[in-house]
């Protein structure tokens, strides 16, 4: 395992679920790492179970739909704790509803959470970046923006965004050697592992149903300075479920 000693994270969406454990994970390899989320209880306890370690953790709770939040939020970071050297763009959300029904506030908010959050957290925080001399952004994409189920337009549609957009900022900031790049998980248990059926990871190629872990330490490579050839791609970790051919018998 790689150290992150003297590098500043940001880690949106940490108070629960894949953030919280990405978060984790950075702070583990001594990285100081910032969490944002609207949710100020998980971000409470997650805080005080990783101080409790030993680390050295912030939050803020922030609403990423308002601009002007989240230009004061890097601006505060780069204050409070001297330089941004990665992001993690983890938050988003979702709004099921056919899209005979879906209405324009709902869509308005999944995209702009989801999508516009993402590229305003990338473009504040790149500009710190750029002042460091390099830098390191991973949008968290997700499966759903290359195949779907019923109902989730808003969603998959922000998800796609997030992909063409992990390309066009690769390209733009490459210049700046900040990488950009993007992961889509699959399945991603966030609850009760032990619930789950024999016949959910039978599903998967890989065997099994995958884990927080296994998105966080794909973090940890795509931002490992050592790895600064790899910018612009989408790594999707689905456990093989994207690529099985399904037939009905």
């Amino acid at each position: 395992m790689l150290s992150y000693q003297n590098r500043v994270v940001i880690v949106t969406g940490a108070g629960n679920g894949i953030g919280s454990v990405i978060a984790a994970f950075y702070a583990r390899q001594g990285a100081t790492v910032a969490m944002w989320d609207r949710d100020k209880n998980g971000l409470a306890q997650i805080q005080k179970s990783l101080k409790n370690e030993g680390y050295f953790v912030t939050s803020r709770i922030i609403d990423l739909t308002s601009p002007e939040e989240i230009v004061k939020a890097i601006e505060d970071e780069r204050q409070a704790l001297g330089r941004i050297d990665i992001l993690i763009n983890n938050a988003g959300l979702g709004r099921s509803a056919s899209p005979y029904d879906l209405s324009v506030d709902d869509w308005d908010y999944v995209i702009n959470t989801n999508l516009r959050g993402s590229f305003l957290c990338a473009r504040e925080a790149a500009k710190i970046m750029r002042q460091n001399g390099r830098g390191a952004i991973v949008n968290i994409a997700s499966t759903r923006a290359l195949m779907s189920e019923p109902d989730t337009e808003a969603y998959a549609a922000s998800k796609g965004g997030i992909l063409a957009l992990t390309h066009a900022l690769a390209i733009s900031l490459g210049p700046d050697k900040i990488t950009v790049n993007a992961i889509s998980p699959g399945w991603i248990e966030t609850g009760d592992y032990e619930k789950l059926k024999r016949s959910d990871h039978e599903q998967h190629p890989a065997g099994r149903v995958g884990k927080p872990e296994d998105i966080a330490r794909a973090c940890l490579y795509l931002t490992n300075p050592d790895n600064d050839f790899i910018t612009g791609i989408n790594l999707v970790i689905d456990g093989g479920m994207t690529r099985k051919m399904i037939y009905e018998e």
